[in-house]
């Protein structure tokens, strides 16, 4: 796909990747709808940096945990332009024992991370589908923002590494329904920022597990989300880039 002057709809862009995202595929030529939650103020700065980039941006309000605040997002979104890219990234990041697990907390993990990107797909597909109608060649792609603990999942973070694995699953059954009109990929995120608890040992402990000895840099990830962007033969998978962590 041909990404300059398509649309882009970005959840949870005011994250550091999901900001890092925006900004790859504005300099790609996409314009940006950057959605949030809570952060508006930094979902501004983003629109803002985008503009100067020379393409068109809007911020957008909405819980993705809430239908009706779907339905708002998307409204909002075609009034802006008919969008052909989603990057589904909004996610929680959650860790307990299973002893610590509630009800309540598993929904909130489980209703954003893999519920709401599945619900925002849905609406997205049928944006595709009214303004473009049954069709043979490729006009949408959708990339879900996944994480190597839904591949290897970690003790004490069962919510989200399930969260993840049930994201890549959904990745593959979307992938097959909305073919050939629309591509589905993952990109399997390893390490990109440091969680605030890790202290230098632990740090070291993980940069062992990793064959190439370091965190990723955001650009890593971005480029490989253009990578599955651009390309119109790969669909339903989880590539993960990860610095060989799953090997």
């Amino acid at each position: 796909m041909e990404l300059k002057g398509t649309t882009a709809i970005i959840t949870g862009s005011s994250g550091r990747l999901g900001s890092a995202i925006a900004k790859a595929l504005a300099k790609a030529g996409c314009d940006c709808i950057c959605h949030y939650n809570r952060q508006k103020e930094k979902a501004n700065e983003l629109v803002e940096q985008i503009k100067a980039s020379g393409v068109r941006a809007l911020a957008v309000e909405a819980d993705l945990t809430k239908p009706e605040e779907i339905e708002t997002l998307f409204e909002k979104v075609v009034e802006f332009g008919v969008p052909q890219v989603l990057i589904n990234s909004a996610a929680v990041f959650s860790r307990q024992p299973l002893a610590e697990v509630t009800f309540e907390e598993a929904q909130k993990v489980l209703n954003l991370n893999l519920t709401a990107a599945i619900l925002v797909s849905r609406a997205f597909a049928k944006i595709i589908n009214d303004k473009f109608g049954e069709t043979e060649s490729v006009i949408g792609k959708i990339i879900n923002i996944s994480d190597i603990g839904g591949i290897r999942p970690w003790a004490e973070y069962i919510l989200y590494c399930s969260s993840k694995a049930g994201l890549n699953g959904a990745t593959k059954a979307l992938a097959k329904e909305l073919a050939p009109g629309v591509c589905v990929n993952s990109v399997a995120v390893g390490v990109v920022n440091w969680p605030n608890d890790f202290d230098e040992s632990e740090k070291k402990r993980q940069l062992s597990f990793i064959p190439v000895g370091r965190i990723a840099k955001a650009n890593e990830i971005t480029e490989a989300i253009i990578f599955l962007l651009e390309n119109d033969y790969i669909t339903g998978q989880v590539l993960s880039v990860d610095g060989g962590r799953c090997i």
